[in-house]
């Protein structure tokens, strides 16, 4: 005769957020985010999905990771901010994946994007990482 066990779910959200999201990202910082995404894309260059950037963090690429909060499962993109955090790489959040996709030119979005060359989104990207260092000490 077989047992029959119930596997239950691991907690995957704490506060209403998913369990790999470390800090509060304010809704302005994430759109301030978007906007360096699509003049990265237009002018830089742009990695998007998980692999591919994982990938630029591991290299030493990856000059801004943003990562959406809701994954599904979220062990899809739960490493990225240790491997940020090891590699001293800036990260931040936005709300979905679907914010993502007109940001990149995309009808789908994308669970992680990452900056590689930033082009004219410079200028953004030195204000992103101000603020980000803002909201870690605070």
């Amino acid at each position: 005769m077989r047992a029959n066990y119930k596997m239950t779910p691991p907690e995957t959200k704490i506060s209403g957020k998913a369990f790999y999201v470390n800090f509060e990202t304010p809704h302005e910082l994430s759109e301030l985010a978007l906007e360096a995404l699509r003049q990265a894309k237009q002018s830089g260059k742009v990695n998007k999905g998980t692999n591919e950037t994982t990938k630029a963090i591991e290299r030493g690429l990856a000059k801004l990771v943003i990562i959406a909060e809701d994954v599904e499962p979220p062990e899809v993109v739960a490493h990225l901010p240790i491997l940020c955090e090891e590699r001293s790489i800036p990260y931040i959040y936005v709300q979905s994946k679907a914010q993502m996709g007109p940001a990149l030119g995309m009808d789908v979005g994308a669970a992680s994007v990452c900056i590689i060359e930033s082009g004219e989104a410079e200028s953004l990207l030195d204000q992103i990482f101000k603020e980000i260092s803002g909201i870690k000490k605070g």
